[in-house]
């Protein structure tokens, strides 16, 4: 049964811890949302959930019931500490006292060690098992952009994610193009998954109550979509570096990305198909992968071009 906010009180009084605002500890503590999602994730016997942001362990012990194999990660050391002693002798719980991310960029070693582990992989050692990887979690809201797109990108074979998470990242995920909402979360995530929106959750649902508004939302790898980008970590580059620059025209983001004070010659003829006026929220996730392309095709051939201009 998942816990109520009388009995999350308790256990943390009894532990003498106090929620951490710093570290996202809201902690969900509607019953009937917190099985919607799950039955949202729609977990499979043999699949392995990631859970980061464990908390006390609610739905910790819901994903367990559910999955083959839970990785719950929990950066508190005194909630670590609470869970390890409540959950920690399942044999299906590996239980991680760390961040989920080294940094902004690329997940923790430890993480990844744990879930090469347990997923399929193609030289893992559940290849043929039909097992899959999915995140179910009350994402902490200060990781949860960086978190997905590392996961996305992993190669870990990510099937599913099903969190709760800040609203306003939500319509981020969501958001079309031309809004101020669309930026490189929305590209990543749209290029390589269909994003479904389960349901609002008002602060009230959250013991402390956030100050903001929560959505629940599914993403699932589509991978149709996957096979259009040749190299994901190559495309994020692209994507990620020219939204630093959003309030430019494209033709300064590509410039910048590409290391020269403005687009001429072979790199003016790479992007003519391109109108360049532009700025990076105002282009789509299919323009985003050919101009991605573009760039690879223009880098792949610079060796070529300086070779050629030595002669």
């Amino acid at each position: 049964m998942p816990q109520t906010k009388r009995q999350i009180e308790a256990m943390l009084a009894e532990a003498e811890i106090r929620p951490n605002r710093r570290l996202g500890q809201n902690f969900l503590i509607d019953g009937n949302l917190m099985r919607k999602l799950v039955a949202s994730a729609e977990i499979a016997p043999d699949d392995v959930v990631l859970e980061v942001g464990a908390g006390t362990g609610s739905l910790t012990e819901m994903l367990l019931e559910e999955a083959a194999h839970v990785v719950a990660v929990e950066v508190d050391p005194r909630l670590y500490e609470l869970l390890d002693a409540r959950l920690g002798s399942s044999p299906r719980l590996t239980l991680l006292a760390t961040d989920a991310l080294a940094d902004k960029n690329h997940l923790s070693a430890e993480l990844l060690d744990a879930l090469r582990r347990r997923v399929p992989g193609p030289d893992g050692p559940f290849a043929s098992a039909g097992r899959r990887l999915l995140l179910v979690a009350n994402l902490p809201y200060h990781i949860a952009s960086p978190l997905m797109v590392d996961l996305l990108l992993s190669g870990l074979g990510l099937r599913r994610m099903c969190f709760t998470v800040q609203k306003e990242v939500a319509e981020r995920i969501t958001s079309p193009p031309g809004r101020k909402t669309f930026g490189p979360l929305s590209v990543a995530v749209q290029a390589f998954c269909d994003v479904e929106h389960i349901t609002d959750l008002a602060a009230s649902v959250f013991w402390p109550r956030p100050q903001v508004a929560s959505s629940m939302l599914r993403v699932d790898w589509n991978a149709a979509k996957a096979a259009r980008i040749a190299d994901p970590q190559g495309f994020n580059r692209v994507v990620r570096t020219c939204f630093l620059h959003r309030r430019k025209k494209l033709a300064h983001a590509l410039a910048y990305l590409l290391g020269v004070r403005r687009l001429d010659g072979s790199a003016a003829d790479a992007f003519a198909r391109y109108d360049l006026s532009r700025r990076p929220e105002q282009l789509g996730v299919e323009e985003w992968i050919a101009l991605a392309e573009s760039v690879a095709a223009l880098r792949s051939d610079a060796p070529a071009r300086r070779s050629n201009a030595d002669r």
